[in-house]
């Protein structure tokens, strides 16, 4: 079968490359997926996790990417809960090879059915970026109606729908970005938006939840700006700066079958629009990660039509 295989930590991306790779075997409570559509990002480049399995073997070529959306092609011993033929989607474990490919061995419970009235493409979108928005939210930022959310990123993948979610939950939400992103993050829902190259940040006042998906400077500025009882979340790693009376809160992604329910019914109703930047193919998929025009959204590989 056909997949992307990184086998230069240093490279980066410019170091992935297409290549033959034997077809995976369904291990007990695997099932195989041929995957229809794939998402990448490009930071798990830089994620151990990629490089080397639990107990620190080097475990290169490995395959990257950790969404999907595909169709079930065989079940291991003493699966349950989906059949042959079943359309899915879900997030890969991040030490196994993962969904840049034609095909790829993964446990059942990492994966969500598909609603038939939900694309691939879509599909594929969701599992990192919505999970990430659904957690960081509810499980760590106990999100509450009436509060206010600062999203750092918000016209991305994931501070996209961290906005639309906020909004549907009564939050109100000031977005953050570049100048660029300003039209992008209002018409996710954000209700102001601040240039973080030339607006004051500060002039926003307190707020009760800030959603980091940046980091650095901007990470330790907006902790002064959580009042007393709020909480700051990242997702860049630990929190250097914490809220003077709040909580700091740093937390890896993990795979949840009813929370991608939750997520999918809602592209379903209308209520949650994805944030797709590019489509390309397998074929394509290196020249995609490499290029040099910037998009906000998620890319999406699609492999089996």
């Amino acid at each position: 079968m056909k997949a992307i295989i990184a086998t230069d930590e240093a490279a980066g991306t410019a170091g992935m490359t297409l290549a033959e790779r034997p077809q995976p075997q369904a291990a007990i409570n695997d099932v195989i997926v041929e995957v229809h559509a794939s998402g990448f990002v490009p930071t798990e480049l830089t994620w151990p996790s990629t490089w080397t399995d639990r107990v620190g073997r080097k475990r290169m070529p490995s395959i990257p990417g950790h969404e999907l959306a595909g169709v079930v092609t065989a079940l291991g011993y003493g699966t349950t809960g989906l059949s042959v033929g079943q359309r899915v989607f879900g997030l890969a474990d991040w030490y196994r090879d993962g969904t840049l490919t034609e095909y790829v061995a993964i446990e059942a419970r990492n994966l969500s059915p598909l609603p038939g009235d939900v694309d691939f493409t879509a599909g594929a979108s969701l599992p990192i970026s919505g999970l990430t928005a659904w957690q960081g939210l509810f499980q760590h930022g106990r999100l509450q109606a009436g509060q206010s959310v600062l999203v750092h990123g918000a016209a991305g993948a994931v501070g996209s729908i961290v906005t639309q979610l906020a909004r549907e939950f009564g939050a109100y939400v000031i977005g953050t970005g570049r100048a660029a992103d300003r039209q992008k993050s209002l018409e996710f829902g954000a209700n102001e938006f601040v240039d973080l190259a030339n607006d004051t940040l500060e002039e926003i006042g307190s707020v009760d939840l800030v959603f980091d998906m940046i980091g650095g400077e901007i990470q330790k500025r907006s902790a002064g700006l959580v009042r007393a009882g709020g909480t700051l979340v990242s997702v860049v790693g630990p929190v250097e700066a914490r809220p003077a009376d709040g909580l700091a809160i740093d937390f890896v992604v993990e795979s949840d079958r009813a929370q991608l329910g939750e997520i999918v019914q809602r592209v379903r109703d209308g209520r949650l629009r994805t944030n797709i930047g590019n489509i390309s193919t397998l074929d394509n998929a290196v020249a995609a990660f490499n290029s040099t025009e910037r998009r906000t959204g998620k890319t999406i590989i699609r492999t089996h039509a």
